[in-house]
């Protein structure tokens, strides 16, 4: 049995959730998201809480959708009431990043600067070399992550290129160290 698919997922405040058609649909104060289950998944929704089941419990890959859809629908939640929001930092001498709200503007290096056109549902807000994301898709504001830090990676000698703040970088010696 999935351990974390069995488990019930609370509905906050201010979220109302239905099930149509093998499809989910959220809908909470900052938005609405939907997502297509699977035709083994089964979801249930009470007064405060929905729960996740499959038909066999045995099969492998109907245990894995189980976990999967329980989370799914688990991120929506929190995402229509609270949202998301993902920080990445931008490290390098002459390295920069302006603008905010559905426009960031980079200048990494390169001989022309960086336009990113943020996707819908997603802002951006920058303070100093600090860039935050927020949305109420979880999934929408980690891949809108990925591609920022997609367009200069950090480099393991220096440390210059863009970077999750939580990241921890594994930094190598240079040739001078090597020599020694």
């Amino acid at each position: 049995m999935s351990r974390l698919g069995k488990l019930p997922i609370e509905i906050t405040s201010g979220v109302s959730v239905e099930v149509k058609n093998g499809v989910v649909l959220v809908k909470g104060a900052k938005g609405q998201l939907e997502q297509a289950l699977l035709p083994f998944v089964k979801v249930v929704v009470n007064d405060k809480e929905i729960n996740v089941s499959v038909d066999d419990a045995e099969d492998k890959k109907q245990r894995a959708a189980w976990g999967l859809f329980r989370s799914l629908i688990k991120n929506m939640v929190v995402g229509v009431s609270t949202g998301f929001s993902r920080q990445l930092e931008v490290n390098g001498v002459g390295y920069k990043v302006a603008g905010g709200g559905k426009k960031l503007n980079f200048s990494l290096g390169f001989s022309h600067p960086i336009d990113f056109d943020l996707p819908e549902g997603v802002t951006g807000a920058v303070e100093g070399k600090i860039i935050t994301l927020t949305g109420f898709d979880k999934q929408l504001v980690g891949e809108t992550a990925a591609r920022i830090r997609r367009l200069r990676p950090p480099e393991p000698y220096k440390g210059k290129g863009i970077k999750y703040v939580e990241e921890t970088l594994r930094r190598k010696a240079g040739k001078t160290a090597a020599s020694k």
